[in-house]
This record gives C-alpha cells, structure tokens and sequence, in this order.
C-alpha cells in the first residue's frame, strides 16, 4: 500500500512537472540601497543607487507554484566614504526564488516569492583620494524576498507586463589594503518593470 501511494504521488509530481510553463521575462529595475555603514573614526560609508538591465527565467510547476532565476547583467556602484567616492564595485547578483501566484480568473495574477541572493565580485577599483590603493571585495549570500504581479492582456497569448519589489540582504566585505577592512551593508531593495513571455 505504501508503494503503491508513493508511485502515484511521484506520478503526480511528474505529471505536474511535464505540464510546466517558462516563462522570460525582461526588465529594468532601480537598485536601491538601504543601509549604510558606520565606521569609527572614519565616517559613513554608503554604496549609490544604480539603473540595471535585469532578465529572468522563469519554471512555472503548476499555475500556482514556480520558481524563477534572476540573470541580471554586472551592477556597478559608487561607493562613498562621507559623500565623496573612494571605491566603485561592479558584481553580479544571481538571485533566485520560490514562487506562489495568485492565479485567478482575469489576467492580472500577484504573486509573492522567498529564496536567497548572491553578490558576486566582477570588478573593484578604489577611486577619488584611495585611487591606486589595492581593494578587495568578497562574495556574499543572503535572504531575497519578492513581491509583484504579472499581467496578460485578454487579446494577448503568450505576452504580458509585469512590475515587482525584491529585497536582497547583502553585506560584502571590502578591504581596502592598509586602510580599513568592513562590511559594506547594502540591503538594497530593486524596483523592476518590464515584459513577459510564457512558452
């Protein structure tokens, strides 16, 4: 009887998994940080907003439940010690989450989503006063959260319009050689509107 259950939910679950949709979907988003970072006896140390070209891929299981990978291109932000900048850092942020959707009978479908983020370092570089000062930046995980809504026009068939809110905790370490070595709070929070496309 055991057997028996579990062949028929792994038959289920397969049979969900082989219905499943992809969805891309291309956006823009505004990368805001929202924390800074206190250093004694040097000051405030706060990374810049940014403007990102951030697509994503998407695997819906079911109408409810999917999971989508965010492929953002490398983001690069100023880094300022006391308002004046001393080190720029371009990283990418792979970033991935579990989804539930909302779906219901119109075409507008919310849906909310938890899973984890990455910072990873492409380039670093000390400007302004520290230029020509070695700085290292480490790799970084953390919570993502996410919150938004899809929307499909009745006379569209696969196309559709989406906007949403992340919220990534990030917090990597910067070491600026024979200066200071910190943890670069960035928490950003990333406002994302832009197209769909379900296959």
């Amino acid at each position: 009887m055991l057997k028996q259950a579990t062949f028929i939910v792994l038959l289920g679950l397969s049979a969900s998994a082989m219905a499943g949709d992809w969805q891309v979907k291309v956006g823009a988003s505004a990368i805001a940080p929202t924390s800074d970072t206190n250093l004694n006896g040097i000051g405030v140390v706060k990374a810049d907003s940014e403007l990102a070209f951030t697509p994503s891929v998407e695997y819906f299981f079911n109408d409810n439940f999917s999971a989508e990978l965010l492929l953002a291109a490398p983001i690069s932000h100023d880094v300022a010690i006391n308002g004046a900048n001393a080190v720029k850092i371009k990283h990418l942020p792979p970033t991935i989450t579990a989804k539930y959707n909302f779906k219901n009978s119109t075409g507008f479908t919310p849906y909310i989503g938890i899973g984890g983020t990455a910072f990873i370092a492409w380039d670093e570089e000390t400007t302004g006063p520290l230029a020509g000062t070695s700085v290292k930046v480490k790799e970084d995980f953390g919570f993502a959260g996410q919150i938004g809504f899809n929307f499909q026009p009745a006379d569209a068939k696969n196309w559709g319009v989406f906007a949403d809110i992340r919220y990534a905790q990030l917090s990597p370490e910067v070491e600026v050689k024979n200066v200071t070595t910190f943890d670069l709070d960035i928490d950003p929070v990333i406002y994302t509107l832009g197209y769909s496309y379900k296959f």
